[in-house]
């Protein structure tokens, strides 16, 4: 970061209106940078009073791409900017309000040890009264190692275990200080940063828990080498720890901690009902548990709503109920039926409440619209617009998604989203667009990727292939060495499905995938060269040799083994650049320089592969400084043209 002081930056300013007219132009005639513009404005949070909000405002200034951390007073109607950051060696992580005038900031770190790449995180306090304040990290690391109280360097310094919110001077964090993974808890002063230890390391708990009275009642146990896992609880900070579940992460259905009730004798966790996750409470004197919220055709697996107000638990976050989330909390759900009923073209969700619940921030957006930001007041009912978080997309016209169901050739129902332009008639040029992960998934919404590909004209099938999360256990599971085998397959299929309906040209056809959306798009040029008329990895993996050998450097190794497999000839066989001979597949590579999720190697390798292999069409960008997110703008417009320009060869 750089530029603590932030005063003579100009030019920047609120926006507090929503701007949803209908633009002159269409969206076919927009540039590519139009759609790879990072948003405008992330990550809108509100003070406890609801008196101001803090933000990250994304700008090119004089030719520099800055991320700006701002503050809004809206009773002065003045911006505060307190920190800038270019996105490059140091990222602002996450941030939130301490008390009415205090920031918790996470700032992420590229390291690099031996040869070894990585992330650190450490955490600053700041008072936005006070730019000029000199910023501190709340825990000086150096300074603790040279007095012996860490033993270890700690690779994360911002694992918040309790804001305390009814104590505005304190929260409580946990911090690795013997041994990596295995941290002890403390209470630390946001004035002072004195610490008090509250729990010493122990029985290789990884994440502690506190009730909503803020002691420290559950941890979470694992053992990364054999992955045997204990969930241990007590009835209070004198009592000692008992075994509550117990399971093997690498192998069995778990049981997850969610959080306490507003009851310390009540602890939500979601467990398995037949092969789904649902949401379950338990009271803990006794052990019952009764189920709380299921969905017969999803997991439930996000996390607890509460109130700020009163500390229940009024509801949880699931993509698959109405606008993302489920109150059992009558006040709430009205509240949410009221927005509904004053936006009924929108999704609306609340993303969060001031401490009295007074003020709330809303994000909302439909079909055809680039999402915003407003804030809603529950006392006057009024809900004011704050942000485009995609100006210059307002008024274009952006086809809905349509959630559709493939049979794959084993007979298994798969979910897709398929995404059809407004221009043109079928059967278009399409894309195919595997997800990241693998284990995560693809959701209806806004997409910027979708909202260019079909200002082009092309067809968009998203795939959410065995492996992707949410489906239930076994389909999850499916991804255990299953890397290039069925899910692959998956994917074949979802491309046959959209040749078989009319929506696709069987000649024009172009994988496109990020990460194991990468790796898909690569594999599919070694086993089905003849599907696809061009290919585009972004940041992917191209050698599970490597990436298993890699994660050696790490404690949860063992995980990664059970997830690809160990076996050489086996990784071999599921790895692209192994079969580099036989890509005939016209190919874009594009990897980001400093990417810490998937090493920049893997691209490498394989250009050197392909053109050691004599590739008669396959280029090779690599991004500068870039990470594993092209959250460094001037990466994004360069990953965005050279799509572009690759995919206009190849399917027009």
């Amino acid at each position: 970061m750089k530029g603590r002081n932030l005063a003579k930056v100009v030019g920047v300013t609120l926006t507090f209106f929503i701007s949803v007219g209908v633009n002159a132009e269409s969206s076919a005639q927009l540039p590519v940078s139009a759609f790879s513009k990072l948003p405008k404005i992330q990550k809108v949070r509100l003070s406890p009073d609801g008196g101001r909000i803090a933000y990250t405002h994304n700008l090119t200034m004089e030719g520099e791409d800055l991320a700006i951390l701002q503050v809004y007073d809206f009773k002065k109607g003045s911006t505060d900017y307190l920190l800038r950051s270019d996105n490059e060696k140091v990222k602002i992580s996450w941030y939130r309000w301490v008390n009415n005038t205090k920031l918790a900031v996470s700032a992420l770190y590229e390291v690099k040890q031996r040869h070894v790449k990585f992330h650190k995180t450490r955490m600053f306090i700041m008072d936005y009264t006070k730019p000029d304040e000199k910023l501190r990290t709340i825990i000086d690391v150096d300074r603790l190692r040279k007095t012996s109280r860490l033993k270890v360097n700690p690779q994360y310094l911002d694992s918040v275990v309790d804001w305390l919110d009814d104590d505005p001077d304190h929260i409580m964090m946990q911090v690795d200080t013997n041994t990596v993974a295995t941290p002890s808890v403390f209470k630390i002063n946001v004035n002072t940063f004195h610490r008090t230890r509250i729990e010493r390391a122990k029985r290789k708990v990884r994440d502690w828990i506190t009730d909503q009275q803020s002691a420290l009642r559950l941890g979470i146990a694992r053992n990364y080498d054999n992955g045997e896992t204990e969930v241990i609880v007590r009835e209070n900070e004198e009592a000692d720890w008992e075994t509550l579940f117990s399971y093997n992460a690498m192998n069995e259905k778990g049981m997850y901690p969610k959080g306490f009730g507003l009851d310390p004798n009540i602890l939500y966790y979601t467990a398995y009902k037949g092969d789904f996750l649902a949401l379950y409470k338990m009271t803990l004197d006794n052990r019952k548990s009764e189920l709380v919220y299921a969905d017969d055709n999803y997991d439930v697996d996000g996390s607890l709503i509460y109130s700020p107000k009163t500390g229940e638990a009024i509801g949880i976050n699931h993509p698959q109920a109405k606008n993302g989330e489920y109150y059992w909390q009558p006040r709430w759900a009205k509240l949410q039926t009221m927005l509904d009923k004053a936006l009924p073209e929108f999704t609306n969700t609340i993303l969060s409440f001031n401490a009295d619940e007074t003020y709330y921030i809303l994000h909302s957006e439909m079909d055809g619209t680039p999402p915003y930001i407003s804030l809603g007041n529950t006392k006057t009912n009024k809900i004011d617009g704050l942000f485009n978080l995609y100006p210059q997309l307002a008024g274009q016209t952006i086809p809905a998604n349509e959630k559709v169901t493939y049979k794959a050739r084993d007979g298994l129902e798969i979910e897709a989203y398929l995404t059809l332009p407004v221009t043109g008639k079928p059967p278009y040029p399409t894309v195919i667009h595997p997800h990241g992960g693998p284990g995560a998934r693809d959701f209806d919404g806004f997409n910027y990727w979708i909202a260019y590909f079909t200002s082009r004209g092309y067809a968009v099938l998203r795939p959410n292939f065995r492996g992707s999360t949410g489906y239930g256990y076994e389909f999850a599971n499916a991804q255990m060495k299953g890397w290039g085998l069925q899910m692959q397959d998956d994917i074949t299929d979802a491309t046959n499905w959209m040749i078989e309906k009319g929506h696709a040209d069987k000649e024009k056809i172009c994988i496109v995938g990020g990460s194991y959306g990468g790796y898909a798009a690569l594999m599919a040029t070694v086993k089905t060269p003849d599907l696809f008329a061009c290919a585009i990895s972004v940041n992917g993996v191209s050698d599970l040799k490597y990436l298993e050998r890699n994660a050696r450097n790490f404690v949860n190794h063992e995980f990664v083994k059970n997830q690809i497999g160990d076996n050489s000839d086996d990784l071999e066989a599921r790895s692209p650049l192994y079969h580099a001979e036989k890509i005939t597949t016209p190919v874009l590579l594009v990897h980001g320089e400093e990417d810490r999720r998937v090493s920049v190697r893997h691209s490498r390798m394989m250009a050197e592969e392909l053109e050691d292999h004599d590739h008669p069409a396959f280029k090779y960008v690599e991004l500068e400084a870039g990470d594993h997110h092209l959250s460094i703008q001037r990466n994004r417009h360069r990953f965005f043209a050279e799509m572009d320009a690759f995919l206009n060869q190849y399917l027009h």
